[in-house]
């Protein structure tokens, strides 16, 4: 009998856990917008959340990881890619000849150099920020390396939707970003949001009309060189 209770007592401590686990977190919902066109393609607009207090903000770094940004058939793949801070990437060259992936923008600065086909460097991203990835051969070749500071984010799908899951409770700086908004247009769009044990509805996100980003320059900063290309890439 004592055995039966103590079972019962026992399910009914963990089912209170289990209850109050889920009551930890909530998850954060919407719909992104680009212009007047909601059948705009809205893949690769990433919508972030960051911990206003900064004691959560510790407790939610995240481990660094390595990971692979492929060049092949003169482009990376993937064009995107969001990591924590402290994370290795590694550039693969899978094309049958030479590439030389840069970045001297926003973000890491680095520049890999020359290296042949079936090689592969690597870069560490140390710091929260954007990174814009280029080859000093092909200009048509560009990526974005996003490293972010929060575990908390979502990469718009095709359809606009974006979900994070598992928020805990708190205050949050919600933020947007998107390949060709300018830092100005991305900051109007920031806002406060509270999460409690309820899931957020964001609603429509409404992302003004993004313009073509500006053909960008070599490493030197001046114009591509067909001639220069045409040396290490005879196809």
């Amino acid at each position: 009998m004592i055995r039966s209770k103590v079972f019962v007592l026992v399910l009914v401590l963990a089912t209170c856990a289990s209850s109050s686990a889920r009551l930890e977190a909530a998850d954060v919902i919407g719909r992104v917008q680009v212009g007047s066109d909601k059948n705009e393609d809205t893949s690769g607009i990433v919508i972030s959340l960051t911990p206003l207090n900064g004691a959560q903000a510790a407790s939610l770094k995240q481990p660094p990881i390595h990971t692979v940004l492929r060049q092949k058939n003169k482009t990376f793949s993937p064009h995107l890619l969001v990591i924590p801070p402290g994370s290795t990437v590694e550039f693969p060259n899978r094309d049958p000849f030479f590439h030389n992936v840069f970045s001297l923008f926003e973000g890491k600065r680095f520049d890999l150099g020359l290296y042949e086909s079936g090689t592969s460097r690597s870069v560490k991203f140390d710091r929260p920020g954007v990174s814009y990835i280029f080859c000093n051969i092909h200009p048509q070749m560009n990526a974005i390396v996003i490293s972010l500071d929060t575990p908390y984010y979502s990469l718009a799908e095709n359809s606009g939707s974006v979900r994070i899951a598992k928020v805990k409770p708190g205050e949050y700086l919600l933020q947007i970003w998107a390949e060709g908004l300018s830092s100005d247009e991305m900051g109007k769009l920031s806002r406060r949001i509270t999460v409690s044990d309820e899931p957020v509805q964001l609603g429509v996100i409404q992302v003004p009309s993004i313009e073509k980003l500006a053909q960008h320059k070599n490493k030197y900063g001046r114009e591509y060189d067909p001639a220069a290309s045409s040396t290490y890439d005879p196809h």
